[in-house]
Order: structure tokens, then sequence, then C-alpha cells
């Protein structure tokens, strides 16, 4: 975990290489899921999770539990799907799980949402990006408080990057802010989407004063896997590289960040002291 007053970085990750450049470069905690570089993400596999608590050892580890690719509104079958998947998963010590189902309109379905949270407490809820894909957010926020026992939200601050949703993002902060204040827990905004060495400098300035505490990226990027034969005009559907290639986290990128964020908090810790 990162040290008290350090930015807590969270690296995504759906293999056990991307792991452990994540932690190699900085990572205090991951977010695996699977084809992480096509559709987003989905639930990943109970091997590559074994697998990566054994390469990665105490970094704590969030599991991504969703279903298929597409939309957030599930069936009440693919729900079932959702809670025997987190059964699974919350026996080999996982730190929590991140999820998020939405209705028809666009809106938290708060009953859904119920069911599952009730499935992982007392391990951590993240409400992912989802989130983005709501009506209102500042709808949407208050209706994920009214779940209960949600830790934190993962957004770009509904829009397409972190950067380019920065004045969302400060509304969210100062929104939550405002209704968790009396709570013992509260919520945290986990902002992530596009966040690189190139980013993070304006969005520490903008969100660190509002409390900033832990980012979300995947510092990854498609790599050739070496296959020598490609058949022409054959592939499984997703076109470009992610027919022929692997997604894989770059260490240098997570370190770039590390490097980048650890110089700016403790600057900020020293003219704030």
């Amino acid at each position: 975990m990162a040290a008290i007053g350090n930015i807590l970085i969270e690296v995504c990750v759906d293999s056990v290489e991307s792991a452990m450049n994540a932690v190699e470069g900085g990572a205090d905690r991951l977010e695996l899921c699977a084809n992480l570089g096509a559709g987003g993400g989905t639930t990943p596999s109970l091997g590559l999770l074994r697998l990566v608590k054994q390469a990665v050892k105490e970094v704590p580890i969030m599991v991504m539990i969703r279903p298929r690719v597409g939309d957030f509104m599930y069936s009440d079958l693919e729900l079932e799907v959702m809670l025997e998947d987190i059964r699974a998963f919350r026996e080999l010590g996982v730190r929590g799980f991140v999820v998020g189902v939405l209705t028809r309109e666009g809106r938290i379905d708060i009953e859904k949402m119920r069911k599952i949270v009730d499935e992982i407490l007392p391990l951590e809820v993240c409400f992912h990006r989802a989130y983005d894909m709501t009506k209102d957010g500042d709808t949407a926020l208050r209706e994920i408080m009214e779940i209960g026992g949600v830790s934190r939200i993962l957004t770009s601050g509904q829009e397409p990057t972190v950067s380019q949703g920065l004045t969302k993002l400060e509304s969210l902060f100062n929104l939550s802010k405002s209704l968790t204040d009396h709570e013992v827990w509260g919520l945290t905004i986990l902002p992530g989407s596009g966040i690189n060495a190139k980013t993070v400098p304006e969005i520490l300035n903008r969100l660190l004063p509002l409390g900033l505490r832990e980012l979300h990226l995947s510092g990854g990027q498609w790599i050739p896997n070496g296959t020598s034969f490609k058949r022409p005009n054959m592939g499984m559907g997703l076109g470009g590289e992610s027919d022929w290639g692997v997604w894989r986290t770059q260490t240098n990128k997570v370190r770039e960040v590390r490097r980048i964020v650890d110089a700016t908090m403790a600057e900020f810790v020293r003219q704030n002291a």
C-alpha cells in the first residue's frame, strides 16, 4: 500500500505479465479483469487470479465482475452469474470487487446493486465506469450512496478521459465531500481513463486540493505477440492490433506516473504543512 500522505496508484491488468510489470512500476493495488484492451474488461478467470496472486504476493487485488462486454443493464440470469463469480472469487483472498449495474433509463439499478453489495461485504466495493454512462452524474452519486457499502467510484468525469472530465470531477469531489462529511467511511472518487505521464500533472494540480488520494490507469499498449503467420483477411472480429497482438501494461509507463505523482505529492504536503 502507499504510505500515508502518498497517492495510491491502482493499475488495471488482464495478465500475469501485466500484473508483474505494474507492480514493478510502482502500483499499490491492482484491478484484475479479462479483455482489457478490447471491450473495457470483463470478469477474469479463477486461474488468472490464482497465478497473479502468486506473482505479486501481498499487493491488494480488486476483481472486476462484468459477465460480458456491451452495456451495463443485466438480466436476472446475468445477475446470478455475477453473484456466483463473486462467491467463487471471495474465497481466494481478494481485497474486493469492481462492478456496476444500470437501468434501461441510465440510472443506477439500486435493487440489483444491493444484492451484489450484500454478497461482497465486508470486502470493498468499487462502482466502475458504468457510472460514466449514467444520465445524470449527481443523481447517480446520490443513488450509489443510497445503496450503502460502496467504497469508491471509478470515473472519468463522464467524458472519454479524465483530462476531458476534470470540471465534472471537481464538481463530484465537492459533492461527495458535502454528502459524506458526516459519514464514518465516506466515498472515494477514483479518477481513471487516459492517465499517463503527460496528463497526470494537470490532474494532480486540479484535484489534489479537493482531496484526491487515488488514481487509476492501465499503462498499457498493444504489442506484437510474435506470430509469424497471419492469415490474410482473417481475425476474431475486433480488428486492428487486437486481432494479432496482446494488451500489456508497460513498467516504464507506470513508473513515470509514479515518479511524477510522488514528487508532486511531496511538494503539495510541504506547501500545506
